[in-house]
């Protein structure tokens, strides 16, 4: 499959991220990018009525595209509502967890911090993840709440002090039997949007995992083993349109400051 559809879903536009790193992987795919930034932040919904906005975007979204394959870039969205996309839907779905497992083959330290949004960290699926990949180091569950919304609002433009990052990153640094966290893990798509302000703010350095590589390698390996979307009676195939859609939920249009974000994302070119 040389040059794949592919659905990119985030709450918001921390996403981006991954489609940068599916594009370097995969650089003659085209993507619609599905923000669902009306119900932004997903930590704020109940189970059920996050699972049904997913369910509902993509009853929508699936038949008009039809993409080759779907990416959950939202690690509060794929621990709930993967198994019902899957049973829904006739195309791979690739979902988005912490980054456990290679952040436990780089420590050094043993000391380990999963810094996500509240709902990541709550999940059975996040423990799972530790106890199968990681039960040899400690590793630290910080639940942020407020740092999605903080790179939302400095990719949109907006000031963001480092206090308020700060305030937010400072419980992932620890020390555990005199040995200080190296290692942690961005389990939030948004997160890496900070990337600059969170190495500038670090009270010591430290290997930062960010999930989207990884998620861009596993997309081209279920692409390679997936035929593509069937077409039914009385169906033409989709022609091919831009190599990048955005739909966001909210109605909004791309406005400079995502302009500037795919700028930085080195995928701007995207749009022409």
């Amino acid at each position: 499959m040389n040059e794949p559809k592919l659905l990119v879903f985030d709450s918001g536009l921390g996403g981006l991220t991954v489609l940068a790193a599916l594009h370097r992987v995969l650089p003659g795919a085209s993507y619609l990018y599905i923000a669902d930034d009306a119900a932004f932040p997903y930590g704020d919904l109940a189970d059920g009525d996050l699972i049904e906005r997913c369910r509902a975007i993509m009853t929508k979204a699936v038949p008009a595209y039809r993409p080759d394959a779907a990416i959950i870039a939202c690690n509060t969205a794929s621990t709930l509502a993967l198994p019902v996309l899957r049973s829904r839907f006739h195309l791979p779905f690739i979902g988005t967890v912490p980054a456990i497992k290679p952040a436990a083959e780089v420590t050094e330290s043993g000391v380990v911090s999963v810094l996500a949004t509240p709902g990541t960290v709550k999940r059975d699926y996040t423990r799972d993840l530790i106890q199968t990949y990681a039960g040899h180091i400690h590793v630290r569950l910080v639940g942020s709440a407020k740092l999605a919304g903080l790179a939302e609002k400095h990719i949109g433009g907006g000031q963001v002090d480092d206090a308020a990052i700060s305030t937010e990153i400072t419980p992932a640094f620890a020390e555990k039997d005199g040995k200080r966290t190296d290692t942690i893990v961005l389990g939030c798509t948004h997160f890496p949007l900070l990337r600059d302000r969170l190495e500038t703010l670090a009270p010591w350095p430290v290997t930062w995992v960010d999930p989207a590589p990884a998620i861009a390698r596993r997309v081209v390996t279920v692409l390679d083993g997936f035929a593509g979307p069937s077409i039914g009676p009385g169906q033409q195939p989709v022609k091919s349109g831009p190599k990048l859609t955005f739909w966001f939920t909210s109605g909004r249009d791309v406005d400079p400051s995502i302009l500037a974000t795919l700028t930085a994302l080195r995928i701007r070119h995207l749009l022409a």
